[in-house]
């Protein structure tokens, strides 16, 4: 197939996608179970996110810490989450989504209360990973799919995909602001609070799909739909997508908290400060992006600026020496970021068969916390060994990988 042709289909593929968003409305039923499910989604991510900008800041004071283990601690949650993501999806298709959910919630709180008693670095190793073996993304997403038509599914992906790049803002936001009152034991407990706060909400908010009496989706997590879901040379290139993502912005974030107090002179218990206003002006950003990207044609072209965006911040955040330009390479790394994140889903739902449609968000989990363990163990490794320079550069080097495979190979919509 030409390059030419392939870069029509993608393009359909994608303009598919922003015109489902605004097609009919959805029912009731769905509404409930979109907004409850963003709310928990986001919840769950909020209480991982909240150490990402504090790990490596006040773990360094913990004994036996080093870069490598501060990585390890960082990264820690997306090796266990990547390990069980499909096991705790092919549960749940046997006892139920929700049961599955509440024990996940009751993991990750419990890994939290690890973390929070935790004396030397490794006790954070080990809570964060208990907070990853609950490996609920997956069974979420099916969720959503068993409690919505099939034309509702794009935009209940997409909607879901959005709580997530909230739940990262505010995390960045509230994470100092409670480090700055109690430290990182005051960080783990919340989480754990966090974690309960998502079990009420599955039980009272979450519609069953059994009394609700919706229809299920298709989303057996047999090995044949595993196997087509890896074969698909269009989630492949996804599932790389969000590996690369998630690989950077681990990396990164054992860098940036640090170079915030070097290069930009904020002290810690104020990083919020420079979080917040970057934040919002990076959703801005956002708004001219997601505008054109509903336009025919141009959401290709949308996709790949986010992948370029990411890459270019992240060389600015490398050579920045004074504190504006550093925060231009943090805005433009936000605007690439939370652009990517909130598509990547709703893509992957529009690219795979109804009959694999779980399958395949079962295994796109497992690659974006693979690339979150990654980035924070392999990236630790190559901070303490290599330097913080051979860190960005692998960090580019990803950036500039993907974004050539999502221009010039473009991903190819899924035969049914």
């Amino acid at each position: 197939m030409s390059l030419t042709h392939r870069s029509v289909t993608i393009g359909t593929a994608f303009s598919k996608t922003a015109s489902v968003i605004t097609e009919t409305p959805m029912t009731a039923l769905e509404r409930r179970t979109v907004s409850s499910l963003a709310l928990l989604y986001g919840i769950r991510m909020l209480g991982l996110f909240m150490v990402l900008p504090l790990l490596a800041l006040y773990a360094a004071d913990i004994p036996g810490a080093s870069p490598t283990l501060i990585g390890l601690a960082l990264g820690a949650y997306g090796l266990s989450q990547a390990l069980l993501q499909i096991p705790f999806g092919w549960l749940s298709d046997r006892v139920g989504r929700k049961p599955v959910i509440v024990a996940g919630l009751i993991v990750f709180a419990l890994g939290s209360i690890v973390a929070a008693g935790a004396e030397t670095v490794y006790g954070i190793v080990l809570g964060r990973a208990m907070q990853g073996a609950g490996a609920i993304a997956g069974t979420v997403m099916a969720l959503v799919a068993d409690l919505t038509r099939d034309e509702q599914r794009t935009k209940a992906m997409a909607l879901v995909g959005v709580s997530i790049g909230i739940s990262f803002a505010l995390a960045l936001i509230v994470g100092p602001l409670v480090a700055a009152w109690g430290g990182l034991t005051a960080v783990f407990y919340f989480t754990a609070l966090l974690a309960v706060a998502g079990i009420a909400i599955t039980w009272l908010l979450v519609p069953s799909p059994e009394a609700s009496g919706a229809i299920k989706g298709t989303q057996g997590t047999d090995l044949a739909s595993l196997a087509r879901s890896f074969r698909n040379p269009a989630l492949a290139q996804l599932n790389l997508g969000i590996f690369v993502l998630h690989f950077i912005l681990m990396a990164c974030f054992l860098a940036v908290p640090a170079l915030l107090e070097v290069v930009a002179g904020v002290a810690r218990e104020h990083h919020w400060q420079v979080y917040l206003p970057v934040l919002t002006l990076s959703i801005i950003g956002m708004l001219p992006m997601m505008r054109l990207a509903e336009r025919d044609g141009r959401s290709r072209e949308m996709f790949a600026i986010g992948i370029a965006l990411v890459l270019l911040s992240i060389g600015v955040l490398a050579y920045a020496r004074g504190a504006i330009l550093f925060y231009l390479g943090m805005w433009l790394f936000f605007v690439g970021f939370n652009y990517l994140e909130a598509n990547l889903p709703s893509l992957v739902s529009k690219t795979a068969t109804a009959e694999h449609r779980g399958a395949a968000m079962g295994v796109y989990s497992s690659c974006q916390f693979c690339g979150a363990f990654a980035g924070g163990a392999g990236g630790g490794w190559v901070l303490q060994y290599a330097g913080l320079e051979a860190l960005f550069v692998l960090c580019m080097a990803l950036a500039a990988l993907w974004l050539w495979t999502a221009w010039s190979r473009p991903p190819q919509a899924a035969q049914p």
